[in-house]
């Protein structure tokens, strides 16, 4: 799969992530079968700025440093809550998109 379609499965998945859930990068390129969270962060920053970048998060639930007051607001107005800066993954993560993650014996990580 080329970096463009990666790139344009990732946004799909971001794209609908719900209002109130979010995902770890790693969790969206797992679904997007993208080849590392790393790449996942990088589409982000390049090409998200009409997705809701927002509800995608670092694996143990810390947002973006640079951009950590503005996310945690719009986290915050969906009803998501940070605690130290850190949102409760186990309560807000989108677990019925990761039920629709390929996986490593279906061939596309």
């Amino acid at each position: 799969m080329s970096s463009e379609e990666w790139a344009e499965r990732i946004r799909e998945v971001v794209a609908s992530i719900p209002v109130g859930r979010v995902l770890a990068y790693g969790e969206v390129g797992a679904i997007a079968g993208a080849p590392s969270p790393r790449f996942v962060g990088t589409v982000l920053a390049e090409d998200g700025a009409d997705l809701p970048w927002h509800r995608v998060l670092r694996a143990n639930g810390t947002v973006a440093s640079h951009l950590a007051h503005r996310q945690l607001e719009l986290l915050r107005a969906e009803g998501v809550l940070a605690e130290d800066g850190r949102v409760d993954l186990a309560r807000y993560r989108w677990t019925e998109g990761l039920a629709s993650a390929p996986t490593k014996d279906q061939g596309l990580w």
